[in-house]
């Protein structure tokens, strides 16, 4: 199986059962061995009192495109830490983009950034994410 199908069938089985990143509204753009760029639009529903998008909303964007991308290669991976650095507000109306890569990988551990931008190229965080591999696969490989 090459990495971009099985980059490809981790996604899918992973969506499946995500319900939390399908509440919020957030869609795959892209999925492959170690990345993932996940989007979302941002709804009234999204943001906080001072109306703009709430950061937690920006943080799960980031955190679910970390999960696709480490996830990637049908290993079952957990976040074992992630941290965030908001830079601009994203406002209702707005399409952020989270786009996350493999910084390195070794052994059962691995650290990958997110960039979450808008839709006018607007950065608007910086995400790192740590993993760790678990026991368990996404689907059964023949």
């Amino acid at each position: 199986m090459t990495p971009e199908t099985r980059a490809s069938r981790a996604a899918r089985a992973m969506w499946e059962g995500d319900e939390a990143s399908k509440w919020l509204g957030m869609k795959i753009i892209s999925v492959t061995e170690g990345c993932a760029e996940l989007s979302l639009r941002v709804e009234r529903h999204h943001a906080n009192g001072h109306g703009i998008c709430h950061g937690g909303i920006t943080f799960a964007l980031a955190d679910s495109a970390f999960a696709f991308a480490c996830n990637s290669r049908n290993q079952s991976t957990v976040a074992q830490m992630n941290a965030i650095t908001y830079l601009a507000p994203a406002h209702v109306g707005d399409t952020l983009t989270a786009h996350a890569r493999e910084v390195s990988l070794s052994g059962r551990s691995g650290i990958y950034d997110v960039t979450v931008t808008s839709q006018a190229g607007t950065r608007i965080a910086e995400f790192r994410g740590h993993s760790r591999a678990i026991r368990g696969q996404l689907f059964e490989e023949e």
